[in-house]
């Protein structure tokens, strides 16, 4: 690893700086996703359609654990979804007590719609980009992202 002349690896100096301008990226299109889904969502409320879609119903507890925010930010954002309904919640068959929760067939139906007008931007972005290139980039994020949780 090379070393500048602060002693801090320029690997990691680099991957800083890339990554603040990927999250910043991310945090814009996101919230010009969530608006497209729906004009009164807030830019958080794409990753969660994003997982609910991808995971299935999940708990409250479970969603708020997987993005890192605490219980009660998770339960205002999932009860401003429910009141557009975009989300449902429905008893837990393993514990009564709890809910799971759910995209509707609305929000379902929204979400893929931006979803896979977003993909479409990405083939475009990254059409001069091997297969194999895309498949790396993305074994790499997964892998990072791996790290991340907890």
């Amino acid at each position: 690893m090379s070393k500048g002349g602060s002693g801090v690896d320029q690997e990691f100096l680099a991957l800083e700086r890339e990554l603040a301008v990927f999250l910043r990226r991310a945090r814009a299109q996101s919230g010009e996703m969530a608006r497209e889904v729906h004009p009164e969502l807030e830019p958080a409320a794409y990753g969660l359609f994003v997982r609910l879609d991808d995971a299935g119903p999940q708990r409250a507890t479970d969603l708020a654990g997987y993005f890192g925010v605490g219980k009660a930010t998770m339960s205002r954002q999932l009860r401003a979804l429910e009141q557009l309904g975009l989300v449902a919640r429905d008893p837990d068959p393993a514990d009564g007590r709890a809910s799971l929760v759910r995209l509707t067939e609305e929000g379902q139906g929204r979400f893929r719609s931006v979803r896979d007008a977003r993909r479409e931007r990405y083939v475009r972005k990254l059409a001069d980009w091997d297969r194999s290139e895309v498949a790396e980039l993305a074994r790499l994020l997964h892998h990072f992202n791996v790290r991340s949780e907890g």
